[in-house]
Parts: C-alpha cells; structure tokens; sequence
C-alpha cells in the first residue's frame, strides 16, 4: 500500500512522500483541505504549516476524483509518537464509509511505516468517538486550535 496504488471497494489508494507528489497533485491535496477546514467548516488557519514536506500523504481517489486525504507524520514531527492529521473527505463522498475507510488505511499505513511505534493525533473534539472506533484514547484535557476544541489522543502499539 505504501507505495503501490491499491484499490478497496471501489476506492483507489496511494500513500506518497511529498516529493512524489506531483504539482496537480499537491493542488487537489490543498484545495480539498482548504474546501473543508477553511471554507466549509469556516475556520481561517495557516494550512501550509511547514509539516507537509516531512509527510506521507495518503490519498483516496474514486472515479479519478480525490475524495480523501491524510498526512502521516514520522516520530518526533508532532509528538514522540507517528501521526495521523488533516484527515479529510469530500462533502459529496461522505455518508458511504469513505472516513472509516481512510483512517483504517491511514493506521495500517502508519503500522508499516513505523513498526512497534503507536500513534498520534489531535481530534476535533466532536470526533473522539469515531477515532476511538479505531484504538485511540483521549490524553490530556480538551484544548483550543483554531478555534475549535481538539482533543489529543493516542493508539497504543500493536
């Protein structure tokens, strides 16, 4: 999966480091998380953060359309643990699994990568229960970013 496409349902799936990603690429990865976390959920934050060229990107294409995103941090970017951030699906392609599917391809992703690691993220905090569906569990208490309460959880190692 990490560096081969592989297809699951009928979802395509790439995991690449930021130097495969091409320009047209980058674009889509940029604008998808601009359409959501800017413009859809009304929140002006700094995007470009200088963590996305240290990151494995995974990508869900269906049709030839980008339909959902996730950067993949190595240890020690974001925590002493990888991490799981920006993760994010098109408003069209919601309500059909594609969330469950992308963090379940983002886990596995980061189990390859980092063997034996564990893994990190901070959650908006309205979604602690869909990501604990996946082994995370809150740390910490609840914490402002950008304005939206987040919660920082953490999956042991397998």
């Amino acid at each position: 999966m990490i560096h081969e496409p592989v297809t699951r349902q009928d979802c395509i799936w790439q995991c690449l480091t930021f130097e495969q990603l091409d320009t047209r690429t980058l674009y889509d990865v940029l604008a998808l998380r601009a359409a959501v976390f800017v413009v859809e959920q009304n929140c002006p934050y700094q995007d470009a953060d200088g963590l996305d060229d240290q990151a494995w990107h995974l990508l869900g294409y269906r049709a030839g359309e980008l339909v959902g995103v996730a950067r993949l941090l190595p240890p020690g970017v974001a925590g002493e643990r990888p991490a799981i951030g920006r993760v994010v699906t098109r408003a069209n392609a919601r309500g059909q699994g594609l969330g469950r599917e992308l963090m379940g391809e983002a886990v596995s992703a980061l189990a390859v990568l980092f063997p034996g690691s564990g893994m990190a993220l901070g959650a908006q905090a309205h979604l602690v229960h869909f990501y604990q569906a996946f082994g995370f569990v809150p740390v910490g208490a609840v914490y402002l970013e950008d304005g939206i309460e987040h919660q920082w959880m953490q999956r042991a190692p397998d």
